[in-house]
């Protein structure tokens, strides 16, 4: 058991070693203490932690699983009462009235939420360099990136501001900035994760994912966030749950590695420790072989066609008249046109561009429908793939965190960032990042396992074997 986690705490709390207001005050004060330096949180909500972490302390028994734990919530979900900003200044002052789906059950297990988490503007980014309040930091060199989009969620868990966060996961938010901090998050199947109360970016694609210390921790969150829910036509009926994977063994499991996407692009370090990770499972007894990906080649460029469409639709709401901060204008083409221009950041806006284009007449077949297409082709290589397998292997980014600014310029080179989440977001498959070591650097990498769809228990199983 590592010491701090969500697991940890919540058995002290029961056992009347720790109180709920003794670990929320404790999460308060270190967020007060490295916050500023990190920038991690765009709200802190200490009075409504702190007057929820005194209820439960009053309470006869336990409420639930994650009795007293601080959480961190990604600033694209919805708390009721709490400020609500995506990252973008079009949303201004913008408080929520009502919760999300996965907030709620969180709070009805017992969880409190400490504070909304630093993002890419409406989850857009590779870096949380695209947020309107400025870009959180690496908790190990300030000078480079935690990763994005749900970057400050995977500060806080890092430095344990926090000893469990929810992101959201369109591409990779959530595994990649788990990977370049050092801590585990995972995406669950799609549709397995109520996204009622999650700003929507790509709505065929996003998904709310745990972000935690331990492989342990995750699967209980997941737990308890996950199921159908009336809400979101999307989400069904939870398969096996995750904890319940936890400490079975993985003696003659089978993991595919797509080594045809490691010849290029992929630091030396990086490949290092992968290769010693595969080292680490075949010891466990799991069999390590090659698989063929062949279409993941067009990931990239699928993704970031049926993703920035999709962008484009979602957002067409936020005009200043039914959402958003309203611009004074002379007329109401004016209106949309300065609020939208005010509001938006340029990586949005190249979104949002980008994203009509594809879809604009006389392209859609071309770029859009094609797209699709490929997308079809994607998954259906994943499902042959993890065919007599239980999972796919592959580091979770192809670098250690960059320095802040240095990709910035360059929206290709950012995008080439999620090169191996994205697939695995396409085929709509579970998906989990867990450390493997450090780089020469001394910053963290990532190892990424990928499972069958609605088998999230096995990817959890197997993380759990290797890093807990």
């Amino acid at each position: 058991m590592h010491p701090g986690t969500a697991i940890g705490i919540r058995d002290a709390i029961a056992r009347s070693a720790l109180t709920a207001e003794r670990a929320v005050t404790a999460a308060l004060e270190r967020i007060a203490r490295e916050d500023p330096a990190l920038n991690a949180f765009i709200s802190i909500c200490a009075e409504r932690a702190l007057t929820r972490a005194r209820a439960l302390d009053q309470a006869s028994a336990p409420t639930g699983p994650l009795h007293g734990v601080p959480v961190a919530i990604k600033d694209t979900i919805a708390v009721r009462g709490v400020r609500l900003t995506a990252g973008s200044r079009v949303l201004g002052d913008y408080v929520a009235a009502y919760d999300a789906t996965v907030v709620a059950r969180l709070e009805s297990a017992g969880a409190v939420i400490v504070g909304k988490t630093n993002c890419d503007e409406f989850a857009m980014g590779s870096s949380t360099e695209h947020s309107a309040f400025g870009p959180s930091r690496h908790p190990r060199d300030p000078g480079r990136t935690p990763g994005g989009s749900s970057g400050g969620s995977a500060v806080a868990v890092a430095v344990g501001m926090a000893p469990i966060a929810l992101g959201s996961d369109t591409g990779g938010s959530v595994r990649q900035p788990a990977a370049l901090c050092g801590v585990v998050g995972a995406r669950p199947t799609y549709g397995r994760v109520s996204r009622y109360g999650l700003i929507a970016f790509a709505s065929s694609l996003d998904q709310v994912g745990p972000l935690a210390t331990t492989v342990a921790d995750a699967a209980l969150v997941q737990d308890v966030i996950a199921g159908p829910d009336p809400k979101d036509a999307t989400c069904v009926a939870a398969a096996t749950a995750c904890s319940a994977a936890i400490g079975q063994g993985v003696r003659g499991l089978r993991v595919g590695v797509p080594r045809h996407l490691l010849e290029a692009g992929v630091a030396p370090d990086v490949l290092a420790a992968f290769e010693a990770s595969l080292e680490a499972l075949a010891r466990l007894g799991v069999e390590i072989d090659t698989v063929e990906l062949p279409h993941s080649r067009h990931a990239i460029a699928v993704y970031y066609l049926v993703a920035t469409a999709e962008a484009s639709s979602n957002l067409a709401r936020y005009d200043g008249v039914r959402y958003g901060a309203c611009v004074e204008a002379d007329s109401i083409a004016d209106l949309y046109a300065r609020t939208r221009s005010a509001g938006f950041g340029a990586e949005v806006k190249r979104r949002i561009m980008l994203g009509t284009y594809a879809l604009s007449a006389g392209y859609a077949e071309a770029f859009y429908l094609k797209a699709q297409a490929v997308r079809r082709l994607i998954q259906q290589d994943f499902v042959r793939a993890l065919a007599g397998r239980q999972a796919i292997a592959l580091p979770t980014s192809p670098t250690t965190a960059f320095r802040l600014g240095e990709r910035v310029a360059d929206p290709l080179q950012m995008y080439l960032s999620d090169v191996f989440t994205v697939g695995p977001s396409l085929a709509g498959l579970p998906s989990i990042s867990v450390p493997m070591g450090t780089a020469a650097d001394g910053l963290p990498v990532g190892l990424q396992l990928t499972g069958r769809a609605w088998d999230d228990a096995m990817v959890y199983r197997l993380a759990h074997a290797l890093h807990d």
